[in-house]
């Protein structure tokens, strides 16, 4: 049944009402689009372990114009099984969380966290190659803070500065210096 507590008169939905959610408001398809992208990480990192760890030369090298299709790749390739499960806990529920604006919003988003996030390694990084899907866990607890902010939601804040307590300390393991 449709949720008529965000519907207008004119059968379009309520902008604000929505940018308040917490809960997607179609919280099991939420789950399984975001479970779905973490089990895909599962598969690509089963597929590089049996391949000898073939992906893990395949991230995002600072500044090297010769290798700009590995921005695409960065966030799939992890360099063993712990450093996904590192990421795909707090992807899993900053990811659901996420999708409280719709799938649409989360797809949009993820898209411009993705490429941003590549982007400021290839900018901003120091040599190597760089993977994981690090980006794409404080991307998302980005856009929960400002969405929080934006929408004047103190529910959305408080659970964006919870997580950001449980996780946001790996912020500091990963910055340079």
């Amino acid at each position: 049944t449709p949720d008529h507590s965000m519907a207008t008169y004119a059968g379009s939905v309520d902008r604000t009402a929505l940018a308040k959610r917490v809960i997607p408001p179609h919280p099991v398809l939420s789950l399984l689009v975001v479970a779905g992208f973490v089990g895909f990480l599962y598969v690509v990192e089963a597929f590089d372990v049996a391949t000898g760890g073939s992906l893990e030369g395949d991230g995002v090298r600072p500044r090297d114009f010769s290798e700009w299709d590995n921005l695409l790749w960065m966030p799939l390739i992890h360099g063993d099984w712990s450093h996904l499960t590192g990421n795909a806990v707090p992807l899993l529920l900053l990811g659901f969380l996420a999708t409280s604006g719709g799938l649409k919003q989360f797809f949009q988003t993820t898209a411009v966290i993705w490429l941003t996030s590549a982007l400021g390694v290839w900018v901003f990084g120091s040599p190597g190659s760089h993977i994981g899907a690090s980006g794409l866990v404080f991307g998302f607890l980005a856009f929960l803070l400002v969405r929080g902010i934006f929408a004047r939601s103190w529910l959305q804040l408080l659970i964006a500065v919870g997580v950001f307590a449980l996780y946001g300390a790996a912020l500091w393991g990963v910055l340079p210096g």
